[in-house]
């Protein structure tokens, strides 16, 4: 499977336009597509920052009527790569997010990283760009 890529991540949402509006307004994405599906009662949102053809993309699936999901244990988090992750995280707080850990180095490393909270509670973890390939003890 050498010519495989990561396509999407699947995230279901309890309120697809609050969602929407998180994804776009406050981490900067652009809404891609939404399919709708009437005989199935699900709707489908796909966020990114590029086109799907160019890289991995967020699927927002919202089936109607369901108010609350058990998140779990076993998902860790989305990991996205920032340019300057002290900005990142105040226009982010500016802008009615979450920040669940400020942005600074790992534990026993340099890399620097911070975590966001979408409003279903999924956990982003942001990383400074130019450490994201380092690995997080880097």
């Amino acid at each position: 499977m050498s010519n495989g890529r990561i396509l999407h991540t699947m995230l279901r949402v309890t309120q697809l336009e609050r969602s929407i509006d998180f994804y776009t307004k406050i981490m900067g994405m652009t809404l891609l597509r939404t399919n709708e599906n009437k005989q199935y009662e699900y709707t489908l949102a796909f966020l990114g920052y590029g086109d799907e053809s160019q890289g991995a993309v967020i699927e927002l699936t919202y089936n109607w009527g369901t108010e609350k999901y058990d998140l779990g244990d076993a998902f860790g988090h989305i990991a996205i790569g920032v340019d300057d992750i002290y900005e990142t995280c105040e226009n982010i707080r500016q802008a009615g997010g979450k920040i669940t850990r400020e942005p600074g180095p790992v534990k026993g490393g340099t890399t620097e990283i911070a975590f966001v909270e979408d409003p279903d509670g999924y956990k982003i973890e942001l990383i400074q760009n130019k450490s994201a390939s380092q690995g997080l003890a880097g």
